[in-house]
């Protein structure tokens, strides 16, 4: 086998290879992970029959932890979807900041759709609230465009059940309760800087909202949409009762050693949670439309997460490669010093992001590339999670999918996007990273 310097030296060519196949030509992110894998693997040394058993090991232990909930959160993201459930999330967010402040109303509204639905797929359902909000306030879109995207990309990137925090949280065994708890915390002065950047930069460039489709067009196409507290229910009780479980296992023993705390730990055990997330959800559907929920919409949400699984799992496969080069032990050795710290999984994840486009991506990569460093370089893996979620921020542009809904949906051109919309996320991922930062200095 090769040295450490030298598999360190490999790395870094493959972290180049992983991000010329995926932006230059577009080539899938899973099939890019696993030859990848295959080509380190075989270059450091490793026997071929062992590069293959840890390929497969990496893909099926990745997803054996991580897989079921991935899949239940996507699946309650579906329905809140398809149910209306989002929007009546984002009316009782209205009602409480009013529409003078639509802005902030709609920066809420993205900061909550978007624990359990992608950033892409909020921005379309909440878009024709917020043409509408932008035409009755006589607000820019370019304004209103920017607070709901920023709001929907902080805990996109920071809050699972995301598929991308919750792969990552999975791949560095973080505990998911304190990647939720602190997540959720991060992601507001996120959201908060993307709004102030909305209503202070972003408003300069005035964009009329141009309605396809009206407010009460939308709301006779849902139907009655489900009430406003029953809507939160199926994202609230599954972070509630992960949150509890992580709490249940503090070296205190808060809840004590006997049936309680066996009972919270089993109940809020990310799947168990997150399965009841699903049938809590399956209460937001009408009667005549459950089998077709159960059935079809379910089903959809299994489409959407295969990407997210087989991507994750190649990311896994490619961490499970890394571990096994002399790359650890050689940065114990001779980087362990060095003031990289928390900055390492940023700038690797800003890396990847703003060259290849996906955060998604992005992050699965860098926390498959960060899961051997955390114990040389001494981090927490709740805050690496945080700190590799940031960088997945940095920055959205034309090679992100994001990038063009948020531009399009909002009659924004693409100078103007650029100009009020990539900085407020480069400004968003670098203000994540400083809260992350600063939380590193007291959590250890």
């Amino acid at each position: 086998m090769v040295s450490g310097g030298i598999a360190l030296l490999f790395l870094l060519i493959a972290v180049v290879l992983i991000i010329f196949f995926t932006a230059r030509f577009n080539v899938n992110a899973f099939i890019v992970l696993i030859s990848i894998s295959f080509i380190y693997g075989t270059a450091i040394g490793l026997p071929v029959t062992d590069v293959v058993a840890k390929i497969r090991d990496g893909f099926g232990g990745t997803l054996g932890y991580i897989g079921i909930v991935i899949v239940a959160g996507t699946i309650i993201g579906f329905i809140l979807e398809k149910t209306g459930a989002a929007l009546s999330m984002t009316q009782a967010i209205l009602k409480l900041v009013g529409k003078k402040n639509s802005p902030l109303a709609m920066s809420i509204a993205g900061y909550v759709v978007s624990i359990p639905v992608f950033c892409d797929s909020g921005y379309v359902i909440l878009t024709p609230l917020n043409k509408a909000l932008a035409q009755e306030t006589g607000r820019s879109m370019s304004v209103m465009a920017v607070a709901l995207a920023t709001g929907l990309y902080a805990t996109h990137t920071l809050v699972p059940p995301t598929p991308g925090p919750i792969a990552a949280a999975g791949t560095l065994h973080a505990d998911l309760g304190t990647v939720i708890g602190l997540g959720l915390i991060v992601a507001i002065p996120a959201m908060i800087s993307g709004l102030i950047w909305a209503t202070k930069f972003a408003k300069r460039y005035d964009i009329k909202a141009e309605l396809a489709e009206s407010y009460d067009d939308l709301l006779k196409k849902y139907g009655t949409l489900p009430g406003a507290l029953h809507s939160f229910l199926p994202l609230l009780i599954p972070i509630i009762l992960i949150i509890l479980s992580s709490i249940a296992a503090y070296p205190t023993k808060p809840f004590g050693a006997g049936g309680l705390a066996k009972f919270i730990t089993f109940i809020g055990d990310p799947v168990t949670a997150l399965m009841l997330g699903v049938f809590i959800a399956l209460t937001l559907v009408r009667k005549d439309q459950l089998r077709t929920a159960a059935d079809s919409w379910a089903g959809e949400g299994i489409k959407n997460a295969a990407i997210i699984l087989v991507i994750t799992g190649a990311g896994g496969s490619f961490g499970a490669i890394l571990k096994a080069s002399p790359m650890a032990t050689f940065i114990n050795t001779n980087l362990a010093g060095l003031p990289l710290g928390i900055l390492l999984p940023f700038f690797i994840s800003a890396a990847l992001k703003t060259a290849q486009g996906s955060s998604t991506v992005a992050i699965i990569t860098t926390a498959s590339i960060m899961a051997p460093l955390l114990a040389p370089l001494g981090l927490n893996p709740a805050l690496t999670v945080l700190a590799i979620g940031a960088g997945s921020m940095v920055v959205s542009h034309a090679n992100d999918s994001y990038f063009w809904v948020v531009s399009k949906f909002s009659n924004m051109p693409v100078a103007t996007s650029y100009k009020a919309y990539t900085t407020a996320t480069l400004l968003e991922g670098v203000v994540a990273f400083i809260c992350v930062a600063i939380l590193s200095i007291f959590i250890h």
